[in-house]
C-alpha cells in the first residue's frame, strides 16, 4: 500500500470513528510524524479527505475535520432511500438466494446477543449485508454513490449513541431486507429497507442532540 494510501484510510477511519472530532486540525507536520509518512504523501491523503467531505481547508490552518451535522441529515437520507430501496429491488431479481438465507440467520442470532462486542459484530455484519447487496446490483455507479454516502452516515450514526435495544431491532430490521431479497421479491425487499431507514432517521433526530452539542 502506498504511503498516501495508509495515510488516508487511517485518517479517514479516525475521523469516522469519532477519535478525530470535528473541528481537529489535520496539521501537516504532526500528523506526517504520527503516521509516519513524508509530508507529500500526507498532502495526497488530506486532498483525498476533503475531497470526500470529511475535511475542509481553512485559511491559516490548513485541513480541519469537517463538521457533522443534523442540519442534513434529511439530505442524506433522501439520497440514502433513492439508493438502497432501488438497490434492494434489483438485488432480489439477480442475487445468490444462498447468500441472503445465511444473513437473515446471522442477523436473528445478531438481534439475541447482547454481550459487550456485539455493536461493533453488528456493524461489521451489516456491511457484510451492503457488500453482497453491491454486488448482486454490481452497478458501479450506485457502488460508488453509496460509498460516499456510507462515510457521512457513519459519522451521523456515531452522533446518536448506539442503543442496544435500538441495534437488536435494527438486526430485525436487516433480517427481514435479507429474506426479502432471498425470497427474491424486490417489492418486499423494497419494503422492508424503507422501514428500515424510515426507523433509522428517526432514532438519529431522536438521540443525536446531545453528542452534537458535545
Amino acid at each position: 500500500m502506498r504511503a498516501s494510501d495508509r495515510a488516508y484510510e487511517v485518517l479517514r477511519t479516525e475521523i469516522v470513528e469519532w477519535r478525530l472530532r470535528p473541528g481537529a486540525v489535520l496539521g501537516e507536520v504532526e500528523q506526517a510524524e504520527r503516521l509516519g509518512v513524508s509530508r507529500t504523501p500526507l498532502r495526497e491523503a488530506l486532498a483525498r479527505l476533503v475531497a470526500d467531505g470529511l475535511a475542509v481547508q481553512h485559511r491559516g490552518r490548513g485541513a480541519v475535520v469537517s463538521d457533522v451535522s443534523l442540519e442534513h441529515i434529511d439530505d442524506l437520507f433522501a439520497l440514502r432511500r433513492a439508493l438502497e430501496i432501488e438497490s434492494a429491488r434489483i438485488a432480489a431479481r439477480r442475487s445468490n438466494p444462498e447468500d441472503f438465507v445465511r444473513l437473515r440467520s446471522r442477523f436473528l442470532e445478531a438481534g439475541r446477543r447482547t454481550d459487550p462486542g456485539s455493536r461493533e459484530a453488528f456493524y461489521d455484519l451489516a456491511a457484510e449485508l451492503d457488500s453482497c447487496i453491491d454486488a448482486a446490483v454490481s452497478n458501479p455507479y450506485i457502488s460508488q454513490a453509496l460509498r460516499s454516502l456510507r462515510v457521512h452516515l457513519a459519522r451521523v450514526r456515531r452522533l446518536a449513541q448506539d442503543d442496544p435495544e435500538r441495534l437488536a431491532v435494527s438486526a430485525l430490521e436487516h433480517a427481514a431486507i435479507a429474506e426479502g431479497i432471498a425470497a427474491r421479491n424486490p417489492e418486499v425487499a423494497a419494503a422492508a429497507t424503507q422501514l428500515h431507514l424510515h426507523h433509522s432517521l428517526e432514532h438519529i433526530k431522536t438521540h443525536a442532540g446531545s453528542r452534537e452539542d458535545t
